[in-house]
Formats: structure tokens, C-alpha cells, sequence
């Protein structure tokens, strides 16, 4: 049965002071996680704040297994991208 898997990354970008700063912080990471990774990335809350965003990453895997590998590496890679900006995680499974 395939897996459908969601990671949640909440951003708070200190260094942001106009939402085009945040923006090209947030474009930056959707598209690195797309190119490298292959799942379907969105801005999902707080597009009209300067220092907070949210950002869903969806991956479909034929089995849970794969789709958690590929979510634990999107989130290693983001928390390497963005350093202490990413505050939290979370993953979710729709089944």
C-alpha cells in the first residue's frame, strides 16, 4: 500500500526585514528540496510575516520505509540550510 508522508518545517528567519528578504530564503529552500529530493514543497502559513514561515514537504513512497528515508534527508538537508532558522519539525502520515 503506498505511503504518503508530510514534513512540516517551521522557519523563523532573524535576519529577515521585508517579506522579500524571507522570500528569497523560503524560494531558495522550496527549490533545493525539490531538485534534490523530488517531492512536492509549499509555503502552508505565515506568508505575510517577515521572520516566520511554514513549509510542507510530500513525498509518496510504494512502502513507509522509503517515504521515511526521504523525509528524515529533506529535513537533515533543511536543517542544514538553514542553520538555527529551522525551530521545529514535525512528520505526518496519510495512510
Amino acid at each position: 500500500m503506498p505511503s504518503i508522508g508530510v514534513l512540516t518545517l517551521e522557519i523563523r528567519i532573524e535576519d529577515a526585514h521585508s517579506l522579500k528578504d524571507k522570500r528569497s530564503v523560503v524560494k531558495g529552500l522550496k527549490d533545493r528540496l525539490r531538485h534534490r529530493f523530488n517531492v512536492a514543497v509549499a509555503e502552508i502559513d505565515g506568508q505575510d510575516t517577515w521572520q516566520r514561515a511554514t513549509i510542507a514537504a510530500v513525498t509518496v513512497s510504494k512502502d513507509r520505509v522509503r517515504a521515511e528515508q526521504v523525509l528524515q534527508t529533506v529535513e537533515n538537508d533543511a536543517a542544514n540550510f538553514l542553520g538555527g532558522a529551522l525551530v521545529d519539525s514535525a512528520v505526518e502520515w496519510i495512510d
